[in-house]
């Protein structure tokens, strides 16, 4: 079969007809233009031309052969004969490449927060904005990170801490640390590999990754790069579609998760305005989801990707999800008691207590917050042993682990840290992250006088800092304060030179 050349596919480059290349293959996607979730302008920019720069970071590579007819596959492009536009560099881009070429060796980051210091300075505009962003005016993002310092320890002395064992088991899964590393999107926005990355680094520490719905690799390339009997668990958005749901459940059970976790906090994704101040500038136009709805495409990633979402999820279509799957089923993005009580009696088998990393609902209440009401409320009706605890949002330090452990939790999840290691050094640099989190581990729980997760228990917090009336000041986190991209207002153009 003879290759297409450039000129051929250049000559369909509107909305009746409109051809893109996408890693070296011509794909007709004019009747697709109203269903992209990211809307048609984003497409039509790119008619006629190479969109694989483009399409790379927010698409798993078996996207096109999955929403797009075999008939619409047009075939390979010589590629020698394709225009390229001549690309003005952006003088913030250049200052970025110059900071990249002189960053601080991987050994000068000693905590976590020291990757996403460096990461911010180095990552590309739009990936920062999407990964760093959070809801509204970020209290939430915010809060969930300094409700752990509202916490003290009560440690015991003259314990025998010479071995200290962290490992645990989550689901049934042993695994050497007790957190995981939990669902984030669009993995190769931070790196060209994405989230097999993170994948290769949880093998080598024996963590358990949490694979996302919404990630940049496919989830079959996702497991296709674990090792042995590593262990994953799948995050699931629930689309509308439910033969889609089902048909990705029953996939991910024959591939070998050992966990559903379905997004609950999600009915409709955040409004983050870091992320739609950096997409003001190529702003998709409104087009008609399937529900008939007009939908905004405008306001950044997390609203172009996530149309599919369904917002009628609800209690009833637990039932459902338990006839389904075998999996262990657990809702992830629980924030009170009244609902983790009803998740037990619903018959799941855990919940995370997590606001989404603050992405979602602002002024929703941190995770370690509402775990030290939760656990209480458990032990008086004896179900603690029913189900499993877990919390994520803003860990940053082995303490803050070891603080959820002590009130109850069965692990935590850990997200946007490990994103900033991957993007600013790689697998190495996770695997650096992971390693930290380790060495403080063993540190404090000596110091706490535990030498198992089994020691560790509500005696050795002293939690009056989070309740109500007590006006205990919270320690300023300046490591925390650095790193912290605050919000902007609108900027006003630079006035025209006459």
């Amino acid at each position: 079969m003879a290759k297409l050349t450039g000129q051929q596919v250049a000559q369909h480059n509107s909305r009746d007809s409109c051809w893109v290349i996408v890693h070296g293959k011509a794909y007709d996607v004019t009747d697709f233009l109203p269903e992209h979730p990211g809307g048609p302008k984003i497409i039509l920019k790119y008619a006629g031309k190479d969109a694989t720069e483009e399409f790379e970071p927010i698409h798993p590579p078996d996207t096109l052969d999955k929403y797009l007819d075999a008939s619409k596959h047009l075939g390979p492009v010589d590629m020698a004969t394709v225009q390229h536009d001549e690309k003005v560099k952006d003088p913030l881009e250049i200052q970025r490449e110059e900071r990249v070429k002189n960053m601080p060796a991987l050994a000068q980051c000693y905590n976590l927060l020291d990757f996403e210091s460096v990461a911010r300075q180095v990552m590309k505009n739009t990936a920062w904005a999407y990964y760093s962003s959070g809801a509204d005016d970020e209290i939430t993002m915010r809060e969930n990170h300094s409700a752990f310092h509202k916490i003290w320890f009560r440690p015991r002395i003259l314990v025998d801490v010479e071995k200290v064992d962290f490992s645990t088991t989550m689901l049934g899964a042993k695994t050497a640390m007790p957190f995981y590393v939990t669902a984030t999107a669009l993995g190769k926005l931070g790196n060209p590999e994405g989230e097999v990355v993170l994948t290769r680094a949880a093998h080598k520490h024996d963590i358990i990754q949490m694979i996302p719905t919404l990630a940049s690799c496919s989830f079959d390339e996702i497991v296709d790069a674990k090792q042995g009997d590593q262990v994953q668990w799948l995050q699931l958005y629930v689309n509308k579609d439910r033969s889609i749901t089902k048909r990705i459940v029953e996939h991910a059970e024959r591939r070998g998760c050992k966990g559903l976790f379905i997004t609950v906090d999600a009915p409709q994704l955040g409004r983050r305005e870091k992320d739609m101040r950096v997409k003001f500038s190529d702003a998709g136009s409104n087009v008609q989801s399937s529900g008939g709805d007009s939908v905004d495409r405008s306001q950044g990633a997390a609203r172009a990707i996530s149309s599919f979402i369904d917002p009628s999820l609800s209690w009833k279509d637990i039932p459902w999800f338990q006839s389904v799957t075998k999996m262990p089923i657990i809702l992830k993005g629980v924030q009170c008691v009244e609902d983790v009580l009803r998740a037990v009696e619903a018959g799941v088998q855990g919940v995370v207590l997590s606001n989404h990393g603050g992405r979602q609902l602002d002024f929703a209440r941190s995770g370690i917050e509402v775990l030290a009401e939760v656990m209480p409320a458990l032990r008086e009706r004896g179900w603690e042993k029913k189900i499993e605890i877990f919390v994520d949002g803003g860990v940053r330090r082995a303490t803050d682990i070891i603080k959820a452990l002590c009130l109850g939790a069965t692990g935590v999840g850990i997200g946007r840290p490990f994103l900033y290691a991957m993007s600013a050094y790689g697998q190495d640099g996770v695997e650096r992250a992971m390693q930290l989190l380790k060495d403080e581990m063993e540190m404090n729980m000596r110091l706490i006088g535990a030498s198992s997760v089994a020691d560790l228990n509500p005696s050795m917090l002293d939690t009056r800092g989070l309740q109500a009336g007590h006006h205990a000041g919270v320690p300023s986190d300046t490591l925390g304060l650095n790193v912290y991209d605050p919000l902007v207002s609108p900027r006003f153009a630079e006035k025209s030179k006459l």
